[in-house]
């Protein structure tokens, strides 16, 4: 992994088509970049997808905790929500296509129905990142909730125990003994969601391909189109905007580890 990243590091201070000999442009591709308007749309859609992304975090918890109670049925529950994690993006992507279509998708004619609108959510520059960001979150909260239930099964009963004789219930209970030891579980779910989140390509190809005019489109489509569409074949700018996207999210997530090394430190 280690040696194709400096590569594509040493690719972005180069043109190239991908075929011929490289030139050496060293700054260039970062200069052309910074001064791309599609590049600013591009990394906002990114820090959007990011903020929203980690709602995630707290449905899938309550949904392993629903899902962590021994009641009749609880094994078709799972199934239930187990079902968006085990199909690919693409099939996601299309599902929620369908769901915002125009004339036939269920919401659109939910929302005419309520409001008397015609909202095209996919075609419109307003919602069509929130639309696609939501289809998104689908299986990303059923990821979290398998991470939260396999966290769940390991949860010390004796501290659960200890908690209801000094009076813990509810929230208490949830907040100082049962998160506490889900922490390399929301470890892995944070990490996983903040890639997800940044290298959001698949539900954009499928749902819109960047549009309506470049309103739902994000670094990771972006550089696809520079460097591997029929249009692009831009190889050195291409990897400039790969560059840009591994930094941001290094630094997301350097910044979790960080943080959670410090707060390990402080409580200890």
């Amino acid at each position: 992994m280690i040696a194709p990243i400096f590569q594509s590091i040493w690719i972005s201070f180069h043109e190239w088509d991908g075929i011929g000999t490289k030139t050496w442009i060293g700054l260039g591709n970062y200069v052309e970049l910074f001064d791309d308007d599609v590049f600013y749309t591009a990394i906002g859609n990114n820090f959007l997808w990011l903020a929203l992304y980690f709602l995630a975090l707290p449905a899938g918890l309550f949904l392993a905790l629903f899902l962590n109670q021994t009641i009749l049925g609880i094994r078709l529950y799972k199934s239930f929500f187990f079902f968006p994690f085990v199909i690919s993006q693409v099939v996601v992507g299309l599902m929620f296509s369908w769901f915002y279509a125009p004339d036939f998708g269920l919401l659109y004619r939910l929302i005419l129905t309520v409001t008397g609108a015609e909202v095209a959510i996919l075609a419109d520059e307003r919602y069509v990142t929130y639309g696609i960001i939501a289809a998104g979150l689908w299986p990303q909260i059923a990821y979290c909730m398998i991470l939260y239930l396999a966290a769940l099964n390991n949860v010390s009963k004796e501290q659960i125990e200890a908690g209801r004789l000094d009076g813990a219930r509810g929230w208490r209970m949830l907040w100082h003994i049962v998160l506490p030891q889900l922490g390399p579980a929301t470890f892995i779910a944070v990490v996983v969601t903040i890639i997800g989140a940044l290298r959001s390509f698949d539900l954009v190809s499928i749902m819109t391909k960047g549009g309506p005019y470049g309103a739902s489109t994000v670094l990771s489509y972006f550089m696809y189109e520079q460097a591997l569409s029929e249009y692009g074949f831009r190889m050195g700018y291409g990897a400039a905007i790969a560059v840009i996207l591994f930094l941001i999210m290094m630094a997301f997530i350097s910044g979790f580890v960080w943080r959670m090394m410090r707060d390990g430190k402080a409580g200890g």
